[in-house]
């Protein structure tokens, strides 16, 4: 043992025992057992805070932005749905819908910097997603490097920030070529300090609608399984089927080391049916650790519900953690907090003949087989939210209220 990792260890202790006034932060690592990603960006109860709030302790791993909606909207750029904090109608960039939100960068940043990995999630329950064919997936996989990850484009909703990855929360449209999306991702982070994560989202039943194919296709680093809304939600024992998913991980999936999550609602009206208490939520995921080893932590939707839902992330992080970071773990978290500091400048890390501009790079042929989405085109994501307000068209904001009623899935919107 290194005495950089003792001491490292030692502080974190006397950190978690409330001896020391210092920020208990430790890196992310993925082949822990007691993590927790908790979903960000659709205000579910109505109070969602700025993303900075949610990253000053150490409670939570993976903040997923929920969400990119539309992959193919005005101007064939891409749309995403932050509701209270930056949404369509805001500052767009030209000839699209897309909304600039890069004065999030900050808040970005802020939470990398105290160790958590914020990712991207594209779809929803009311999406308007889907490839025509495998050229479209990797030109989308392309444009999305360019804007969010660690490609560079005139096109930057988050600014300056570098996003950790991106999650795929397939819910509607076709099934075809996601794994081709997340191959190219992966071609396009090959041999670059910095890690990119790439993780899913697929409901209880097995194989998954929309992403089963891919899973068993590309290489994910973790999925975070809805066990809700679903017959086999962790509400219903004798259903619960976490052991399938398990035996997906260790025989069928391209990694043999995804990691397995149990995702859960964060409150009673974050879903439709499958939300227990956190003590019940604990024992769960303790029983589910004890017996599968692709067990990986917990998925919460969302962040909102679960801060005013007495602070239920940080009850669920509390009865899940296995302690202080092992070795490996360390080591790990040393190679991600050096790839972040030693990251080239983007110049450099491109080749300047990927530069060119967005509309560019796509191919015509696969552009024309999908007619733009316009956001008046597709129904209000808020129309049909599980939590009712105003159901308002994005691009008309004082419109009056009109009824809403509940609507059964696994994920919505709100703005």
């Amino acid at each position: 043992m290194s005495l950089h990792w003792g001491v490292r260890l030692i502080l974190y202790a006397l950190c978690i025992l409330g001896l020391i006034d210092l920020p208990c932060v430790v890196a992310f690592a993925n082949n822990r057992s007691d993590n927790l990603a908790v979903y960000w960006g659709q205000d579910a109860a109505g109070h969602q805070r700025e993303l900075s709030f949610y990253c000053q302790d150490d409670t939570i791993d993976i903040i997923p932005l929920a969400f990119l909606y539309v992959f193919f909207g005005e101007g064939g750029k891409p749309v995403i749905n932050l509701a209270n904090i930056c949404s369509p109608g805001g500052k767009e960039f030209a000839n699209s819908d897309l909304v600039d939100c890069s004065f999030m960068a900050s808040d970005i940043k802020q939470c990398q910097a105290k160790g958590k990995k914020i990712t991207l999630s594209l779809g929803g329950a009311t999406a308007k997603v889907g490839f025509k064919s495998k050229s479209q997936a990797e030109d989308f996989a392309k444009d999305v490097w360019d804007m969010f990850l660690g490609g560079r484009s005139n096109t930057r909703p988050f600014g300056q920030a570098t996003l950790d990855g991106i999650d795929l929360d397939i819910e509607n449209g076709s099934s075809s070529y996601y794994s081709d999306f997340v191959n190219k991702i992966r071609s396009l982070s090959k041999g670059l300090k910095k890690r990119y994560y790439i993780t899913a989202a697929p409901q209880c039943p097995f194989p998954d609608a929309k992403v089963g194919d891919a899973l068993n296709k590309a290489d994910f680093d973790a999925v975070y399984v809805q066990f809700y809304n679903n017959y086999c939600e962790a509400s219903s024992p004798s259903a619960f089927n976490f052991d399938t998913w398990d035996e997906w991980a260790k025989t069928k999936s391209p990694n043999p080391d995804v990691k397995v999550y149990i995702g859960a609602p964060a409150g009673p009206k974050a879903a439709s049916s499958g939300y227990v208490d956190a003590n019940a939520l604990i024992k769960v995921a303790k029983d589910a650790r004890k017996k599968y080893s692709s067990f990986g932590g917990v998925m919460l939707w969302d962040a909102d519900m679960a801060y005013n839902n007495d602070k239920f992330h940080v009850k669920i992080k509390k009865g899940i953690s296995t302690g202080p970071p092992t070795i490996d773990d360390d080591d790990r978290a040393d190679e991600d907090d050096r790839a972040d500091d030693d990251r080239t400048d983007d110049d450099d890390r491109t080749n300047d003949d990927d530069r060119a501009d967005d509309n560019d790079r796509v191919d015509d042929d696969d552009r024309a087989s999908v007619s733009p989405a316009k956001l008046n085109d597709f129904e209000d994501p808020r129309a049909t939210a599980r939590v009712k307000r105003p159901s308002i068209t994005i691009n008309q904001r004082d419109v009056e209220p009109t009824n809403m009623q509940p609507r059964v899935s696994s994920r919505w919107f709100r703005l």
